[in-house]
């Protein structure tokens, strides 16, 4: 396959929807977290630690999908600039860490996605036991 330019450039569109939902979460969980800060504050229940701790991990993972999301787009710069000065097999390579970057980004979002379903499973557990 010849690498063009529209190739990579196909990425960009992508790659910011992706991060335009990854900073959406990160809003949510940091809404989340002040909320939960205040309900500590007031009963230091085991429920509350529990939810602490999976927002906890959350934010790391969410922090490392915009991280690895942003080497994607970068990557993808980069290829768009080898190719404009001729490198194609440095292109190449750089592309295929682009890619690469990109499906560990979206590996580590569904993580995430897992773990905020189990944060539900805790909430839905606190509306039980006090019904």
């Amino acid at each position: 396959m010849t690498l063009t330019m529209s190739i990579p450039a196909l990425l960009f569109p992508a790659i910011s929807l992706t991060m335009l939902a990854y900073n959406a979460r990160y809003l949510a969980i940091a809404a989340l977290i002040r909320q939960l800060h205040n309900e500590y504050l007031t009963s230091r229940s085991k429920n509350t630690v529990l939810q602490i701790k999976n927002l906890r991990k959350r934010l790391w993972l969410i922090r490392n999908m915009q991280a690895i999301a942003i080497i994607s787009f970068l990557t993808s710069v980069i290829t768009m600039f080898l190719l404009y000065v001729e490198k194609i097999s440095l292109a190449n390579v750089i592309f295929g860490i682009s890619l690469f970057s990109l499906m560990i980004s979206l590996f580590l979002s569904f993580i995430e996605v897992q773990i905020s379903t189990k944060a539900l499973a805790i909430r839905l557990d606190t509306i039980e036991e006090n019904t």
